[in-house]
């Protein structure tokens, strides 16, 4: 078998959808498992949609999930170049050595008039298709028209007997009559080549050997079958992964929630939850793990493996991955992790050791990176908080204002800074004044913390320091006599 070269070939009309993430990533484990080549190609031809910037978010958004690329517009390689506005001269010789073999035809035909065939097929319930009015003119009148400068695209004259087949590696064997294939645009009026001649043509000049992308594609492959077929050219194989669904199952958009990449980045996704979890969209291993590294599902993905259902993109189930790499990376690596989450809020991070104990606390409470400054910024500015937080349930002011009290001198008392010393004496002054612990360790904690939800006092107190504790116990004694 010769190398695998697989390719995953955006078009940059905006932010990185997940369902086409989750194409390249098929692509990718395909590449790594099996030892080929993994290339990146810009589809630039529909001038129209191109949105600056989209193909630089391509690069940024695979690079943070770790998916790497061996040729691409970027780094280059032996088929460069990878951008298909870059490769236009090509396309245009080869629709044109089409048409010289009768196998494509020049085409004038206006948008009216396009417009009002298909209103009328669509009215009498048939299919849209071109009606093939071009086909019928002499070689005198289409190089009038041409020399006319009048504008037209090439079609491929598609055979309208027989069925084209082809064996879909996740499918099987697939078939199309003829007669249901439209005489697709290859050169559009602009003289840029539409998506299906211009993948056929670089697939072959790039040798890509397996076409991996989503099964919205699968009736265009008779297509592009016919066009190999015309260039005497040996198709790759082809397979078709399962479309990205909402729950109620229709296909998965903005309306739905977020979609993209950088979205899942900026809602403080962590890149290996999210790529486990699109790892998992319409492929499963052999055993019955759900945790897998990039590296490890590089050893076990197999396309014969990939289903044919769709795949429904679960937010619960994404919401599960990121809380288990939450929980399991190095506290030290996710204290660097919420850093530009916590700086966009407005806080600042100048000792990463005290931020690293301040998110050993919320390790385990935290579902996103995106929760790091509502979780973490007591430990960074003085809580804002109304005294009524402060009283605990079945309490009152006076009883409250006594068990702060009572904690100011503990904390100033204490030697030994720890966290058995300090619950001892905490403890034991709850005791001394004759109430529960809840009764003294709740005003402490929300004096600390200004949450009704928080992290243990004890925990807080020691991470804070005394010097900043009494402090605000003292603004809390405060508010409690106003």
């Amino acid at each position: 078998m010769s190398e695998v070269r697989v390719r995953f070939a955006p078009s940059p009309t905006g932010d990185p959808h997940v369902g086409n993430i989750r194409t390249a990533l098929f692509n990718y484990l395909y590449a790594r498992h099996t030892g080929g080549k993994f290339i990146v190609r810009i589809e630039d031809t529909d001038q129209v949609r191109l949105k600056e910037g989209s193909d630089q978010a391509i690069f940024d958004s695979l690079r943070w999930l770790g998916i790497s690329w061996d040729e691409g517009p970027d780094i280059g390689g032996p088929h460069a170049p990878y951008r298909q506005s870059e490769r236009l001269e090509l396309y245009q010789k080869h629709a044109l050595e089409l048409v010289e073999k009768g196998m494509a035809y020049y085409c004038f035909c206006s948008s009216e008039r396009l417009e009002n065939m298909r209103q009328i097929q669509e009215a009498a319930k048939k299919a849209p298709m071109y009606d093939r009015k071009c086909l019928s003119l002499t070689p005198e009148e289409i190089q009038a028209k041409l020399d006319a400068k009048e504008p037209y695209v090439i079609r491929l004259k598609v055979p309208r007997e027989g069925n084209t087949e082809f064996v879909d590696l996740i499918r099987g064997k697939v078939s199309f009559e003829n007669s249901v294939v439209d005489d697709q645009v290859l050169i559009k009026s602009d003289g840029f080549p539409t998506y299906h001649l211009a993948c056929i043509v670089d697939d072959h000049y790039m040798e890509i050997t397996h076409v991996i992308r989503a099964e919205e594609w699968i009736s265009s492959t008779p297509k592009h079958i016919m066009l190999y077929n015309a260039f005497g050219w040996q198709p790759p194989k082809f397979a078709h992964a399962p479309m990205v669904l909402a729950p109620d199952r229709s296909k998965l958009s903005k309306r739905h929630g977020a979609t993209g990449v950088k979205q899942f980045k900026e809602l403080g996704y962590l890149p290996e939850a999210l790529v486990n979890f699109l790892a998992f969209l319409g492929w499963a291993p052999q055993d019955e793990r759900e945790i897998f590294s990039l590296e490890d599902l590089a050893k076990e993905f197999e396309l014969e493996r990939v289903n044919k259902a769709g795949a429904i993109f679960d937010m619960n189930k994404l919401d599960w991955y990121n809380g288990y790499y939450i929980r399991h990376i190095s506290t030290e690596n996710l204290a660097q992790r919420v850093v530009p989450f916590l700086e966009k809020a407005g806080i600042e991070v100048s000792d990463q050791e005290y931020l690293v104990e301040c998110t050993a606390l919320v390790q385990e409470r935290m579902k996103t990176l995106a929760e790091a400054p509502e979780l973490l910024d007591f430990f960074f500015t003085e809580p804002n908080y109304d005294k009524e937080l402060l009283i605990p349930r079945k309490s009152d002011v006076e009883t409250t204002k006594k068990a702060l009290i009572k904690c100011r001198e503990v904390v100033e008392a204490l030697e030994a800074w720890e966290h058995d010393p300090l619950e001892k004496a905490l403890r034991n002054a709850a005791e001394e004044l004759g109430i529960k612990s809840g009764q003294l360790l709740w005003p402490l904690r929300a004096a600390l913390t200004g949450k009704s939800a928080s992290p243990g006092a004890f925990e807080v107190t020691l991470v804070l320091g005394k010097n900043e504790v009494l402090k605000r116990l003292d603004l809390a004694l405060d508010k409690l006599s106003k």
